[in-house]
């Protein structure tokens, strides 16, 4: 689960994929302790950063997910070995703001975004060191930021609200950069990562009801330039775990080896059966 290099010829090999493409599962690692919801995944210093949520007591819904009931919860970044055995769990969140999104390394840190559990809401955005697992506070958001990355190249963060249909760019002091809509309705976006200067990886889900009454899961995966406020490609992902979820819902890290690109997820949740897995699949 070691990551490679992100640089200019893995983002080339993303742009090949299309509807057409396989993903051969090559692996699982099983996590062997209460993982809850899982939502974001890193690779750094040889670990893996696996963010994730645990529900105490589920917000109320309502038709506006901004007027939704705050619920209670506690945030956590897990730590993992090669094997999947946890080595730290890092509490990250205070009070209300509890629901950890996408994260990413950005070579020095991991940057994790914490929310309230609701649209329209509040965050505060941490790093921690993947060296000492320090947690330090960045900066805070007046809004549901559902994923966070850092672009050394650039100096700047990106991010997106509630299903990514607001993304942000800011400096590291939390200063407002620019804020635009997101043009793509597929999916919302769960988790994304760097790829090079200005282009991110951004992979995640959407629900579209059946008549049956029943929902499928769509999955997709998009290339998106927040400089030039678009998206470079879209591609719908319909292969699914074991217990049924599409693999993109939500943790998703791409790696290469010189087989090509694989794609890393843990889609499932710890009370899903089975538990929560990381999957690998050989994308061809």
């Amino acid at each position: 689960m070691r990551a490679t290099e992100k640089a200019g010829p893995l983002a080339g090999a993303l742009s090949t994929l299309d509807r057409r493409s396989r993903f051969e599962l090559i692996g699982e690692i099983p996590l062997d302790f209460p993982t809850h919801h899982p939502q974001g995944m890193a690779f750094a210093k040889g670990l893996t950063f696996l963010s994730s949520v645990e529900i105490l007591e589920a917000p109320y819904p309502a038709a506006d997910p901004a007027l939704r009931t705050p619920g209670r919860g506690s945030g956590h970044v897990f730590v993992l070995g090669e094997g999947g055995e946890l080595i730290r769990d890092i509490p990250v969140g205070e009070g209300a703001v509890y629901h950890p999104g996408g994260i990413d390394f950005d070579g020095e840190h991991i940057w994790v975004s914490v929310a309230e559990y609701r649209a329209a809401s509040g965050s505060i955005v941490y790093t921690i060191d993947p060296d000492t697992f320090e947690v330090r506070e960045r900066f805070r958001v007046d809004d549901h930021i559902g994923w966070i990355l850092r672009d050394p190249g650039l100096d700047l963060v990106f991010g997106g609200s509630w299903g990514s249909r607001q993304l942000f760019t800011w400096d590291t002091e939390g200063r407002l950069v620019d804020q635009w809509e997101n043009p793509g309705h597929f999916v919302d976006y769960q988790d994304a990562q760097l790829l090079g200067p200005g282009l991110l990886l951004c992979s995640g889900i959407s629900l579209l009801p059946q008549a049956n009454g029943t929902a499928l899961e769509l999955g997709g995966l998009a290339l998106v330039e927040p400089l030039r406020q678009s998206i470079r490609l879209d591609v719908p992902i319909s292969v699914f775990s074991g217990a049924g979820h599409v693999i993109t819902r939500n943790p998703v890290t791409i790696t290469a080896d010189e087989s090509g690109l694989l794609l890393h997820a843990a889609p499932d949740d710890g009370d899903d059966p089975g538990g929560t897995r990381i999957l690998s699949y050989r994308i061809i």
